[in-house]
């Protein structure tokens, strides 16, 4: 089965499926959403207008056996930060795509009047349907719901209330394995499949499986690769403690945001800690080792019950448990619990709403520590889209011009997440020079900043951390570009059979010859090419920098301030 791209107008409600355009074919998800916004997308148009473009993307590898291969790319010009944007999750649905042969769904136009569509794909239809009774139910709902209208075997791809109301921080969930939410989070891509004025989108299942053209090179580079990352001792750390086993390590760094960025320390570090929330999980009778897409050999997400030992939350990451607990100084994982919760319902990213609500605390709004204050925010106001919610719900960016607040931690509009530029200075670039907005999975420097993973670069030092962040940054696109999970990068960097066998992987899947230069190459090509965008969309290297409070304000305990300058960072894209 040749794979095909899916189109759906919502100008014309009309829907196609075309075949691919012989340069797209070595391409898959963030490779391939990033070319498509390119070459089809007016990088001045407005992100919630007619012209831009909503894009789905399996990776290469999708649909595959290949370990930890199942994240499927969206893409889109962002209504939050106006750049170019890709945000990838986990669950079912990059997986099912690749199945039925969808190499691409391209979502483009926008609907005349006031009614609200779903939309059912399989490998030879597109079906787009009038949707009445889901518009305004929150996600798990919406999942429910689809799963009755369909079976629990289809994938499912929704957005909650904030992507209705078209918030800036709106994200799209995916379905998982276990009827339960993944996000595609970053960017308000949620608010772009909104202003579309789509509720979700159904794939069907299929028994076909994806050609490999050499089925037994790709089981023996499948077996030393999944080897690679089951035997990595961050992978094995990850498993036993998901992401969360960070907030102890990044706590003793002095690099996690206290009290909105005022602090790297969090004197509560211990009750929201990874170690404190396993021995929870345990008690409660959770599961503190889980897969978020089949095929997972990590497994670092988990399912956090309440005292009652019933669900709660999946998928309880480190950025949200801190943009939640230290940022807002709450200690209390049940309160952090129940907010995670709500945001998965309401559809609006965790990182983007807690840094927002640490901003409105500085602003006044409500009490630093106050959990139950910013649960109460998201039922009362975010979800029904008053004032104070449409102000929170598009971000951090959005409150700080709202209130009057100076520290207002964002890079092109986006939230910064879990780790401080001042005392992790590699992060710090990858923050300032991201296509993307404020982004740590753009390149994630804390690997060798503060894991020692892939060598040693000193977090407080000037030396190395361009060309640390340059070289993480063009792996990372590479390996979105895949469908694999950005957590094989710890294997990849440490075990010298891993990329190797990737690449391996590859060439067996496509009958193809790549070497590893060749996965460098598409890694610069992807960054280039979305900077292009930007630079089109009127960005310029003065948008590459951190906010002024950063090298103004030093941060205990190491009492440091961001002092890498500007002609520093510029050096960046010197490549």
């Amino acid at each position: 089965m040749a794979d095909k791209i899916f189109r759906v107008n919502m100008s014309t409600l009309s829907t196609a499926i075309e075949d691919v355009p012989a340069n797209w074919n070595g391409l898959g998800g963030r490779g391939l959403t990033s070319t498509i916004v390119a070459a089809e997308v007016e990088p001045t148009c407005h992100p919630l207008g007619g012209k831009n473009k909503l894009i789905f993307a399996p990776g290469m590898l999708s649909g595959t056996v290949a370990a930890n291969s199942g994240r499927l790319s969206v893409g889109a010009k962002s209504p939050l930060t106006g750049t170019i944007k890709e945000a990838n999750a986990g669950g079912t649905a990059a997986q099912m795509l690749a199945r039925i042969g969808c190499k691409a769904l391209i979502i483009e136009g926008l609907p005349q009047g006031d009614t609200w569509y779903n939309i059912l794909i399989s490998a030879d239809t597109i079906t787009l349907s009038e949707e009445t009774e889901l518009v305004g139910k929150g996600n798990f709902d919406v999942v429910t719901a689809v799963q009755g209208r369909t079976s629990e075997k289809h994938g499912i791809m929704t957005i909650g209330p904030a992507g209705e109301m078209k918030m800036h921080s709106a994200n799209i969930s995916i379905k998982d394995p276990d009827s339960r939410l993944r996000s595609c989070g970053r960017g308000g891509l949620g608010a772009v499949m909104g202003s579309k004025q789509i509720k979700y989108i159904a794939i069907e299942p299929t028994e076909a499986k994806v050609e490999i053209a050499d089925p037994d090179k790709f089981k023996e580079a499948n077996r030393t690769f999944t080897k690679a990352l089951v035997d990595n001792p961050i992978s094995q750390a990850l498993g036993t403690y998901g992401t969360n086993v960070l907030v102890n390590i990044i706590n003793e760094a002095g690099a996690l945001p206290t009290r909105n960025f005022t602090s790297g320390q969090f004197d509560g570090h211990e009750e929201i800690s990874g170690e404190t929330m396993h021995d929870t999980i345990v008690e409660r009778e959770g599961k503190p080792k889980h897969n978020c897409h089949t095929g997972c050999v990590i497994q670092c997400s988990q399912i956090y019950n309440d005292s009652d030992k019933k669900y709660k939350t999946s998928g309880f990451e480190y950025e949200s448990i801190w943009a939640m607990g230290a940022d807002c100084c709450v200690d209390n994982l049940d309160q952090i619990a129940e907010a995670d919760h709500l945001m998965d319902d309401i559809g609006i990213d965790t990182i983007e709403t807690s840094v927002a609500m640490g901003v409105a605390m500085e602003g006044g709004v409500l009490e630093f520590g106050d959990g139950e204050g910013i649960c109460r925010i998201l039922r009362e106001d975010i979800a029904k889209g008053t004032a104070l919610g449409r102000i929170i719900g598009c971000g951090a960016g959005s409150v700080g011009r709202a209130y009057g607040v100076t520290r207002v931690p964002v890079v092109k509009n986006q939230a910064i997440p879990a780790y401080d530029p001042r005392a992790i200075k590699g992060i710090g670039i990858t923050y300032a020079t991201s296509t993307q907005g404020a982004d740590h999975t753009m390149g994630y420097t804390i690997a060798t900043n503060i894991l020692g993973v892939g060598g040693s670069v000193d977090p407080l030092s000037h030396e190395g951390q361009v060309e640390l962040s340059r070289n993480l940054q063009i792996a990372t696109a590479a390996i979105d570009s895949t469908g694999m999970c950005l957590f094989i990068a710890f294997a990849a960097l440490d075990d010298e059979t891993c990329l190797p066998a990737l690449v391996d992987m590859i060439n067996a899947r496509f009958g193809i010859n790549l070497v590893a230069e060749d996965v460098t190459n598409l890694g610069i090509s992807i960054l280039k090419t979305e900077r292009a965008f930007n630079e089109a969309a009127g960005f310029t290297n003065k948008d590459d920098r951190l906010p002024e409070f950063f090298s103004e304000e030093p941060i205990a305990p190491h009492n440091v301030v961001w002092d890498i300058s500007d002609e520093e960072i510029d050096t960046f894209w010197n490549f």
